[in-house]
């Protein structure tokens, strides 16, 4: 009764929520504070949750699921809002459970190369937490600075060196999950590797907040390499630096990244926050890097070179030290927000294509950005084929957004025409839901659905995500394929 008191709304579901919590200092549930959550880092769409809780513990996230459960709440998971595709946003006036303060590193075992982490606990902590004693942790998003581990296990987050090493999936062991209706499951126990069974880890990672809430993760953790070299090189022509990352990779060398940025990207990186001096007349770069037993490394630097100046390379150079070598990375992960100098608003694309591709998916893309005259800049995973087109817009010209989006939508179509997908590592989320319909059909639609059915019988938890209506009409165009939906641009 006194946390009621406290909490000052007559909603008798805030006053019970508060108690399961611990108080109206662990809810937030007034409209100026709902405010910041009203989106995550997909920021065209907007809508307000019901209210926002921060538990402390797996219990206390149970206690509140269970609680929505029982009384038809809509609710959803939300780590550090960092997500790209909207899958954090409260469409249908959920319960935000906030996982933010469950944020520990609960145990490292070196021997056997795992740690155990609550989901709010922030990617690049893990790493800066075991780096003295010569380990990290793979996965390296962009965010990953801010995002939080559990947010990466939602959407199956990538990063620059996934092309090595893998995206989140393949540093999964083991997960402690909250069901929809508030049971408490344990998968992958004690971290041990190919369980008998249904891979469930492999299920729930990327399942985008739909099939249960993450309170306790088992990753593993990787012993230092031996050595490391990085190479920046400079391009006249996109052709040529499309046709160094084909050559590369042919070569039988497999860098641990191979990142790509266009001239837009270029000019974005170099007004942001880390410039590093790239001429701004060149077309492209390529930052290349090698990792592995000392013995090795120097030939495989030899042979990128030799690539790149098979194809025309302007200049091509080596990190002299750690210095330069961390200035490089610090210049390529301000990529997304660094479109902020050039532009009032953009979007992020999210696409995956075969790498031979590249130089056909780059063209398409630079006649789309005419089609529809908006400058669209290209950052990407060029090692995995894992494009980012940023497309560039003013939402305070009226249908520029709308325009946006329709580009950005175009882009995805690209990479589904020449065998890609429509995501690499950001989700689907509400941003790219009529666009499954580009790689999937209704039959394949309605059987991942009936999936989601047996966690989430209620559709209770983040409804209203990853998967379009079966039967949207798709109709096809010569030269391109539109989603047509009478909501499809619609703001919010």
């Amino acid at each position: 009764m006194a946390v009621a008191k406290e909490v000052e709304t007559k909603d008798k579901h805030i006053k019970n929520l508060a108690n399961i919590v611990g108080g109206a200092q662990s809810i937030l549930y007034k409209k100026e504070d709902l405010l910041a959550y009203d989106c995550d880092g997909f920021t065209i769409h907007r809508h307000l949750p019901k209210a926002v809780v921060f538990p402390k513990n797996t219990q206390e996230v149970a206690n509140v699921v269970k609680y929505c459960h029982e009384n038809n709440l809509p609710f959803l998971a939300r780590g550090a809002g960092t997500g790209l595709s909207g899958g954090a946003i409260p469409l249908n006036g959920e319960v935000i459970i906030s996982l933010v303060r469950m944020k520990r590193l609960l145990s490292v075992d070196l021997e056997n190369r795992r740690a155990v982490v609550e989901p709010g606990f922030v990617n690049i902590k893990l790493t800066n937490s075991i780096s003295d004693k010569g380990y990290y942790y793979a996965p390296d998003p962009s965010s990953q600075y801010c995002c939080t581990i559990g947010g990466n296990v939602a959407e199956n987050a990538g990063g620059a060196h996934c092309l090595k090493y893998g995206v989140t999936t393949n540093h999964i062991l083991g997960l402690e999950v909250v069901l929809p209706n508030g049971e408490i499951i344990e998968i992958g126990k004690n971290g041990i590797l190919d369980p008998p069974g249904y891979d469930l880890l492999g299920l729930l990672t990327g399942s985008e907040g739909t099939l249960g809430i993450v309170t306790k993760i088992t990753v593993r953790i990787l012993k230092n390499p031996e050595a490391k070299q990085t190479v920046l090189a400079y391009f006249d022509k996109v052709l040529d630096a499309s046709q160094a990352v084909s050559d590369i990779i042919s070569a039988g060398i497999v860098p641990a990244a191979l990142e790509m940025m266009d001239k837009i990207a270029i000019e974005g990186v170099e007004a942001a926050a880390f410039p590093v001096g790239h001429p701004k007349d060149i077309e492209a770069l390529l930052l290349i890097e090698v990792d592995g037993i000392s013995a090795g490394i120097d030939e495989q630097i030899h042979q990128i070179l030799q690539v790149c100046k098979s194809r025309n390379v302007r200049e091509v150079k080596v990190a002299q030290d750690e210095q330069e070598r961390a200035r490089w990375w610090a210049n390529r992960k301000t990529g997304f927000g660094a479109m902020g100098a050039i532009s009032p608003d953009y979007l992020v694309q999210d696409g995956v294509i075969p790498r031979s591709k590249l130089p056909e998916v780059l063209s398409r893309i630079n006649q789309i950005s005419e089609k529809y005259g908006l400058r669209i800049a290209n950052i990407f995973h060029a090692g995995d084929g894992n494009l980012h087109p940023l497309v560039l817009f003013d939402a305070r010209k009226p249908g520029e957004t709308e325009k946006a989006l329709e580009a950005g939508s175009a882009c995805l179509q690209v990479c589904a025409d020449v065998g890609g997908s429509i995501t690499g590592e950001h989700g689907v989320g509400i941003e790219k839901r009529e666009e499954m319909l580009f790689i999937f059909n209704d039959e394949e639609i309605i059987a991942q659905t009936d999936i989601r059915d047996v966690f989430n019988p209620k559709n209770l938890l983040n409804a209203g995500k990853l998967f379009p209506t079966p039967g949207r009409c798709v109709e096809v165009k010569k030269g391109m394929k539109e989603v047509i939906t009478s909501s499809k641009h619609k703001i919010l």
